[in-house]
């Protein structure tokens, strides 16, 4: 949980307790129906916590609890966003171009056709192989990874297609972290990112004595019908990809944990999560630490790289930066952001309807995490519209 420094009154923040309020209830209405056994959420804005909270009931090693504030969550595709700050401080560092082709860097990976890709299009979803398979237990071996990475084919030419690849594009960035930066990607994130930020529980990769204070991941409901999929304008059969349920529960066992996946395997508190992102708002700068991030690069970061290029789910524009999804104007409910914060939102959503995010507009940060997967899609992407809508609208008018 972030000390009691980080934390600051509502109203001194500038947001409305009412709001607040109406936020809370709206999380509240998920737990009490049974979609999601229990959620943590905060909101920050100025460099401070204006509020967090946590609510539901949970199980931590198959332990009934009250889950707390000081309950961690695995955040899933939310690390991501952790991913791209990685990216965008080597970037800062003058050790990463994203228009270099990634053989340049892992030589190992240029095999079957992907000498062509680009870091750049790792981080953008359209590098062609988002079902390329990687077992986790595999990362800490050095060669077994390498061998995997050049058994990988490729499904689209890349940089023709945006396709979410869940977690396969990230191991190949956080290769190419450790090749630039000379750390292990789980040792940069800390160090570069979470400890200069006074964040000690923002992590991939969990030590084992913390296994006791994270949620256990549960699903939750049944999945929508081909009918309610098409009648929402999605494919009535969405695509498969490399993460199945048995990949979402293995984020319960110690192995996994600790293994700490790049494109899903941070844990932490919504609260922390709020204040990464506070540090990507404004000039960079977090509650009293030290600067991350000149504003130059967070914006350089966050130019939308994607084109046209349209996410086959939604149909809308894929609206990607570098490891960023930006709301855009039109179409912002497709990518998880409430139509009332601005077109600059951006942020990155996670596996089971989490969703973390900051407004450059209003300076405001929103962190949901949830240990419940629900299955019903609609129902989840639906939620996490409300939530982002309501927090957006905590700021004082």
């Amino acid at each position: 949980m972030p000390s009691e420094k980080q934390f600051a009154a509502p109203e001194s923040l500038g947001l409305d307790p009412a709001a607040i309020d109406a936020l809370v209830a709206r999380a509240q209405a998920a737990v009490d129906a049974g979609d999601i056994p229990s959620c943590q959420l905060a909101l920050a804005r100025r460099g401070r916590i204006a509020f967090m909270a946590t609510l539901g009931r949970a199980t931590c090693q198959g332990r009934p609890v009250v889950p707390t504030n000081d309950t961690l969550y695995a955040v899933f595709s939310c690390t991501k966003g952790l991913m791209a700050a990685a990216a965008w401080l080597l970037m800062q560092d003058g050790r990463l171009d994203p228009s270099r082709r990634v053989a340049e860097v892992v030589p190992e990976f240029g095999t079957n056709g992907k000498d062509v890709v680009t870091i750049e299009q790792l981080y953008l979803h359209t590098c062609g192989f988002p079902s390329a398979p990687f077992s986790p237990l595999d990362w800490d071996d050095h060669a077994r990874r390498r061998e995997r990475f050049a058994r990988w084919r490729l499904e689209s030419e890349p940089g023709t297609r945006f396709v979410y690849h869940p977690t396969s594009s990230m191991w190949v960035a956080a290769e190419v972290i450790e090749r630039l930066s000379g750390l292990d990607y789980r040792r940069f994130v800390r160090e570069r990112i979470a400890e200069p930020l006074g964040l000690p529980e923002l992590r991939i990769g969990v030590p084992d004595g913390e296994h006791g204070r994270v949620a256990d991941v549960v699903y939750t409901g049944a999945v929508a019908s081909p009918e309610e999929l098409v009648a929402a304008g999605w494919p009535a059969e969405p695509s498969r990809n490399d993460v199945g349920e048995d990949a979402i529960l293995a984020l319960n066992t110690p192995a996994v944990r600790r293994i700490g996946l790049p494109g899903g395997g941070a844990i932490t508190t919504a609260g922390e999560l709020a204040l990464f992102y506070q540090a990507l708002v404004g000039d960079g700068r977090g509650a009293d630490t030290a600067r991350i991030l000149r504003a130059d690069t967070v914006a350089r970061g966050l130019i939308v790289r994607s084109g046209d290029l349209t996410d086959p789910l939604s149909g809308k524009a894929a609206n990607r930066a570098l490891g960023m999804v930006v709301a855009g104007d039109t179409d912002r409910a497709a990518r998880g952001f409430g139509p009332s914060g601005s077109p600059r939102m951006f942020g990155h959503n996670g596996a089971g309807g989490q969703i973390a995010w900051a407004d450059p507009e209003t300076g405001l940060s929103f962190a949901f995490c949830t240990n419940g997967f629900d299955r019903n899609a609609l129902r989840q992407g639906r939620r996490t519209v409300a939530l982002s809508a309501r927090a957006s609208a905590c700021v004082a008018r």
